[in-house]
Parts: structure tokens; sequence; C-alpha cells
């Protein structure tokens, strides 16, 4: 079935608040989606941010993004004032997430609710917090320790819980019991609330596509709550780290600095923990997209001493076992591979035995840059059983990489989709969105970036940078009905009608 939908994360939805969240403006986004005969609305992992503010490497991998809760909504519920709310400071640029002024204000009003919820006598909290008892206590342990801590990582905690001693474990408990359950209440609201607005969603048509990463961060509740799951050494810390070799993006490669999973404890016990993470994950999304797929065939793995990715070498990953295994546990699971950069043939057999669809990104087929292999990326080599894309959040916007590549490869572009010199890039830009949409991938995604003709300034990260990722928002008033009308005219001229 010939689908399509918009990269947007949720952060990026307009909102008066310093943030994008799962108020009316989401529920605004969902409407207009559905009137465009748009199937998926895709967005980033929604797990807490840490450093860097960036959604791929989170405190915990089953835990939701506190800075998602509407404050709307808990205005309506009595525990917020809009006064408060106004007053607080969320930064001065509607079309930028201020991240520094976020963290500042948003917790001080969170707590606030948390203060009159009078949570503890909510029978409703009570059965989600025992619902999710094996992770949710770890992770609001591991959060209001590093409060306790001034947000040092745990490898820097005293030995005692650092380490988890029984003894520490039951103290910090107590002594931090407000602490913890504020932590609790946060992943009820962002639960409640997420679940009614993918509920909305899927009642008017339109599926979650959500996305994992491969890896946790280093400094997170999995790592500190159970380090067998890791290549983790003494005193907590790892002893090799993920990340990408060299490239033509990144000469020294990519030092992404997480963990690598220790694949023989996973192996042994039946791939429990996996399987857990997806289940959980499929209670928030409908499809699932896995970041960095290739790494389950082989995974690069950097020394942790290492400053560089470029000491690197490639390791096996659990191959198709684990994901047989996934299969007889959950059935059949929908996900998309994220076979992205240097494929070998046994990644692509990997992605072909699993049946999940696999991605293409127009953008690779003509950049040289990219480690794959152009030819994968061009539409007429594509397979149905696929995901089709112009870029990825990692990726310039298409206005923003018709600027940036060689005069080589744009005049190769122009060739490709048959078109005359001296055009608009805008031009440009809507002969590859139209390139997409009607190539035979199955699904096509489309950031909304590329129907918006946006440039560099609006992309959404740039690997191995920090300081200016993640920050893109829409204001109300960009998303006008002319836009929508030429997403609806694309998926109706190219068959792609839910």
């Amino acid at each position: 079935m010939r689908r399509s939908g918009i990269l947007l994360h949720v952060s990026s939805l307009p909102g008066r608040y310093g943030i994008g969240s799962f108020g009316k403006e989401a529920y605004r986004f969902v409407d207009k989606l559905k009137a465009a005969k748009q199937s998926y609305w895709q967005i980033l992992p929604l797990g807490p941010t840490s450093y860097g503010d960036s959604p791929y490497q989170s405190f915990s991998t089953f835990a939701g993004n506190p800075y998602f809760i509407d404050l709307e909504m808990l205005i309506e519920e009595g525990l917020l004032t809009k006064k408060e709310c106004e007053s607080t400071d969320f930064g001065s640029n509607p079309k930028k997430v201020d991240y520094k002024k976020l963290y500042e204000g948003r917790y001080e009003l969170l707590h606030k609710a948390y203060e009159r919820a009078k949570i503890f006598e909510n029978e409703a909290f009570k059965d989600f917090v025992y619902e999710n008892s094996k992770w949710i206590w770890d992770y609001a342990l591991f959060m209001a320790l590093k409060d306790y801590f001034n947000g040092e990582p745990f490898t820097s905690w005293p030995t005692d819980i650092r380490d988890r001693y029984d003894y520490s474990i039951n103290y910090y408990r107590e002594k931090l019991y407000f602490d913890i359950e504020f932590y609790q209440f946060l992943q009820y609201k962002f639960d409640e609330q997420w679940k009614k607005l993918k509920a909305y969603a899927n009642e008017n048509g339109v599926e979650i596509i959500g996305d994992i990463p491969i890896y946790v961060a280093m400094d997170s509740a999995d790592t500190w709550a159970h380090p067998e799951l890791f290549q983790i050494g003494e005193e907590g810390k790892a002893t090799a780290v993920a990340g990408c070799p060299p490239d033509g993006f990144a000469p020294d490669g990519q030092l992404w600095g997480n963990p690598l999973y220790n694949w023989e404890y996973h192996r042994n016990t039946g791939f429990k923990w996996w399987i857990k993470r997806l289940k959980k994950n499929f209670e928030w999304y409908d499809v699932i997209r896995i970041d960095h797929f290739r790494g389950f065939d082989e995974y690069y793995s950097i020394p942790a001493k290492d400053k560089t990715a470029a000491g690197g070498h490639w390791e096996k990953g659990p191959g198709i076992e684990l994901f047989n295994r996934i299969k007889e546990a959950l059935g059949d699971c929908r996900l998309i591979a994220e076979d992205l950069g240097y494929v070998t043939d046994s990644v692509r057999r990997l992605v072909n035995d699993s049946g999940y669809p696999g991605m293409k990104v127009l953008e690779f087929a003509f950049d040289s840059r990219d480690t794959g292999n152009a030819n994968d990326y061009l539409p007429h080599n594509y397979v149905r059983n696929s995901v089709v894309y112009t870029g990825t959040h990692d990726n310039e916007t298409v206005m923003g990489w018709l600027n940036d590549i060689t005069e080589k490869e744009y005049n190769k572009v122009l060739e490709y989709f048959n078109l005359k010199k001296g055009i608009k890039h805008t031009e440009v830009c809507d002969a590859i969105v139209r390139g997409a949409v009607g190539s035979v991938s199955d699904t096509c995604i489309i950031p909304i970036q590329d129907y918006l003709h946006y440039d560099h300034n609006y992309r959404m990260n740039t690997p191995s940078t920090i300081g200016k990722n993640w920050m893109f928002r829409l204001t109300d008033k960009e998303m006008s009905d002319e836009v929508w009308k030429k997403i609806k005219y694309l998926t109706e001229l190219y068959g792609r009608v839910r």
C-alpha cells in the first residue's frame, strides 16, 4: 500500500511556552495531516534529553521527555496558572528552542504542578507506577540523584550509590522520596497526554512513526541500573564506545560516546531487554524506525580513551538472531531499518532476511561525500519495500543541500530530473520532492522543511557538533493553506492516499 507522511519532531511544533508539546497545536497538526491525506506523522525519539539536548542521548530508553507535557492542559487541570506560565522566560525567538531557559523555567513550573496535584491520592498514578515498576523506580531515583549531586554523571557519584549497594539504594530512596515521586509524576503526565494525542491521531487515520536510537547514553538510568548489558568496566566506565568511521562528511569519523552492548549477555538472556524495550515503545508508536540498523550486523568499536573515531574497528553484532527472537515474542513488528551509510553485502542480507523496509535518501544519490552506493538511492533502483526520504534530521534541508554540493553534483541533479540550467532552487527542490513522492517506495516521508523551501538555517541537526542543534521550530503562520494543498495534491497525484 502506497502511503506518505511528514517528518516533524514534537519539539518543532508551534506553541506558546518555548517548545512544541502535546497540546492543541499538536492536535491541529494531526487535523492538517488528515486533510492533506497523510498516513504518517514521523517524529524523533521521545526520551528525556541529556547533554547537547539530543533526543538520541537520553537519560532513559523507557522514559518520556517532560518538556513535551503541555502546560495549558495543566492550567486547565488547575495545577498551574496562566500568569505563572506567561511570566516564565522561555526565550525571545519563537522559531528556536532556547534549551537553557527551558531547563531553568520548565522544571520550576512542573514542580509547582506536582506539589498541587496531591498525586499520592491518585489511584491511576499508583497503577501507572506499578505497571511500569521494572524501569520507573530506577529512572526516578537516577534523576533525583543527579539533582542531588548537582548534575554530575553517575560515574562521579560516591562508590556506594554509583555501584548500587543495597543499603545505599534504600537510604537514598527514603531521603529523596518526594524527588523520586516528582519524576514519577512527570512520567505519568507525559504518558497520559501522549497516549491521548496518539489515540486522536489514530482515530483520524494518522499513524505515528517513532524512532529509537540503537544505543543508550553513557550517563543514563539504563547503564547505571544494568551495567551488565554493556561493555562497561571498573567504576562504571565504558571500555569501548560507539561511532562511525571517517567519511566524506566527517574526516575523523563520528565519536558518539555511547557504551557498546555486551551482546553475549543479551544472547544468553534471550534478548529479554531488547524485547522489553520494543514492547514499551510500541505503546507509544505504530511503526518504529531503528537508528543505525547496520550496527546489528557489524558495529564500529572505538576504544573509550580515544579522542576521535579514527582508531576504531568493526565487530560482529547479533544479526538475524535478535530479530527472530523479537518476532517470536512480539509477532510481526512494524519496524523500519535505517540502513544508511556504508552498507555491505551482509548488511543488505540482514535487512532482506528481517523483511523490514530499508531507507532511501534522495540526497545521497548525488552527493559524493556519502559512503554508500549512490545507485541505491536513485529512484529508478528503488524497491517497493522501502521508505524514501528527501533527507533526514541529520541531513541538510534540500535547499541548504543544493547550495552545498559541487557544480558537478548539481548538474547531475538537473540532468536526472530533466531540469534546465538557471532554474530556481525552489523549483529544483520541488522536483526532488516529486521524485520521492512519485517513486515506487511503499512509504514516502518528507521533512516539513522541504515542503517549505527552508535552507540550512532550519536544519535540525549537524552530526558531530553541539550547541546549535535540535532548535528548529515552526510558528503557527508558516504552514499556510497553500502548502497543505500542495501536499495533498502530490499525495493524490501519485496514489498515496490513505
